[in-house]
């Protein structure tokens, strides 16, 4: 697995280029980061005006463990929803 760098530096790194005007391989060679690393993290801060790196990273245990839940939920929902659909076409189709 790859080094992992903050969302600052990576914000940081995108803005030397498009607001100072420095070249990516100029950049790639004085930080030790391939080229397309770079043009993949101008790609990211471009598509979202410059929020392209909020939020990602790692997230804590708990976050991690209220996501699972969150979509386990969801899913028991749907499975309910479908349940009661299904248990009122056969209670009309028994009668």
């Amino acid at each position: 697995m790859g080094k992992v760098y903050s969302p600052e530096f990576k914000v940081q790194v995108c803005k030397r280029i498009i607001e100072g005007g420095e070249k990516v391989s100029q950049i790639s060679i004085e930080l030790d980061l391939h080229e397309n690393t770079i043009y993949n993290w101008l790609n990211s801060y471009k598509a979202r005006n410059g929020m392209a790196f909020i939020g990602s990273g790692n997230i804590k245990p708990e976050e991690a463990e209220m996501k699972r839940l969150q979509r386990e939920n969801k899913e028991l929902r749907e499975e309910n929803e479908i349940l009661k659909k299904a248990a009122a076409y056969f209670a009309r189709t028994v009668k």
